[in-house]
């Protein structure tokens, strides 16, 4: 199955009432799954030959213990969070180092990465001097508005 019948598929999909649509051909299935206005898209190859993958699905969720929510609570205060839907590039380019790393100390101002929106580069900045404690997002990866990127902890 080529691109432009994909394109398609997925243009049916956003002019439909239609949420979900699954079509195999030959070795190859491609699932077209919508969740609100825009379209997702995912290949399950079948066979050993199968097509690469359109578009990566999302991971399953891990299971969820009492300490996991007790320091789950614990950071959200400190959590930096995406300002806008975009892609998350944590350097300012593929061969340039990362602009922060966990346990790294950041002043109020520094660049932490940026996300690419719209074809425009917005560099995020850290709101207060602090540790960076983990880096939530891969880089080159999808976020969205108000997903938690970085657990940084003040500075005293």
């Amino acid at each position: 199955m080529d691109i432009s019948q994909i394109r398609k598929l997925i243009r049916l999909v956003q002019s439909s009432d239609v949420t979900e649509i699954e079509v195999t051909q030959g070795d190859q299935t491609v699932r077209i799954s919508r969740q609100g206005p825009a379209a997702t898209v995912a290949a399950a190859p079948v066979g050993a030959y199968a097509a690469a993958p359109v578009a990566a699905q999302t991971a399953p969720q891990a299971a969820v213990t009492p300490v996991a929510v007790e320091e789950e609570l614990s950071n959200e205060e400190h959590r930096v969070t995406s300002p806008m839907v975009g892609t998350f590039y944590a350097a300012p380019s593929p061969d340039a180092d990362n602009f922060v790393s966990t346990g790294q100390k950041v002043q109020k101002g520094e660049t932490l990465c940026i996300i690419e929106a719209m074809k425009m580069m917005n560099e995020i900045e850290a709101e207060y001097s602090g540790v960076v404690e983990e880096i939530l997002v891969e880089n080159a990866s999808p976020v969205e508005y108000g997903q938690p990127i970085f657990v940084i902890t003040p500075l005293a």
